[in-house]
């Protein structure tokens, strides 16, 4: 029998807010999950930019939607038209994870838990440990925040010297200030110092878009800026073995997916929407780890 006729007049619906869409895994992910749990729950996408996210929101609150995740490019923006943001959020400035209370909408973020969950269950543990991160967004700095908490001895970021810099630059002074992690940020241009930064970490992780579909030829760090034991962890998924990734399998680094990220972040909002714990073997299968 085809999910489409186990939808029922009591169905739950979850969704998937951001732009583009169409490669994401996390249907399969959490759909397989309900499935697996018997939960009346289905898990849909909707492709939303920031133009149309105050109307989108607006609308599933006004369709009783029982919660959504948010991804690019609306990660930055979505708290504005929510009742109430978590601390983690707060930090970060940035949500993935919608929660709807009888009206009520609660955002958090699980993107950072769910890195630091990925990195564990691939043998490292972020407490007391170095991290170059590429990029400052969204997703980027739900990562630095969650490291912060978690422990982190020391978290480097790169990113373009654009207009979005100067916030960057505050959002990882708050960072700072209320973790006592020591924090830095450079231009990702400056290739030598980036080299000279990875050279002393322990983990390296692309938090941009660069490298996803149709631009998987792409990669912000060459071959030889990555060293053997150095954790390389690519937020990116589509393609799942990314250049980044192929680069650092060459050198003897250790290469993290972001599909890892994409399973433990997922369990996080699941339990967020439904009280219950994911099947992980279930979702790992679904989504081909």
């Amino acid at each position: 029998m085809g999910r489409e006729l186990a939808i029922t007049g009591h169905t739950e619906l979850i969704g998937l807010v951001a732009t583009p869409i169409r490669h994401s895994m996390s249907p399969q992910m959490h759909n397989a999950a309900f499935d697996a749990l018997g939960l009346d729950y289905v898990y849909l996408v909707f492709e939303v930019g920031k133009e149309e996210l105050k109307d989108t929101v607006a609308g599933l609150k006004a369709m009783k939607v029982r919660g959504w995740n948010v991804s690019m490019p609306n990660k930055g923006d979505i708290g504005q038209y929510l009742d109430h943001v978590s601390l983690v959020s707060e930090l970060c400035g940035a949500i993935n994870t919608v929660v709807n209370d009888d009206g009520v909408l609660t955002g958090t973020s699980t993107d950072g838990t769910g890195f630091v969950r990925a990195l564990k269950e691939n043998g490292l543990d972020i407490k007391g440990k170095k991290l170059v991160l590429l990029g400052a967004g969204g997703a980027a700095a739900a990562i630095m925040a969650q490291c912060a908490i978690d422990g982190a001895r020391e978290i480097v970021v790169f990113n373009k010297k654009d207009a979005f810099y100067a916030k960057a630059q505050e959002r990882i002074k708050l960072i700072e200030e209320k973790t006592g992690v020591e924090m830095h940020l450079y231009d990702i241009d400056d290739k030598a110092l980036l080299k000279q930064e990875i050279d002393s970490a322990d983990v390296l992780a692309n938090a941009t878009s660069v490298g996803m579909v149709p631009h998987q030829d792409s990669c912000l760090v060459e071959e030889s800026d990555l060293h053997e034991g150095l954790y390389v962890f690519d937020c990116v998924y589509n393609p799942k073995d990314t250049l980044l990734l192929q680069r650092a399998k060459k050198v003897g680094a250790i290469p993290v997916s972001g599909v890892y990220m994409l399973l433990y972040q997922g369990a996080e909002s699941f339990k967020l929407w439904t009280g219950k714990e994911m099947p992980i073997d279930i979702a790992r299968k679904a989504i081909g780890l």
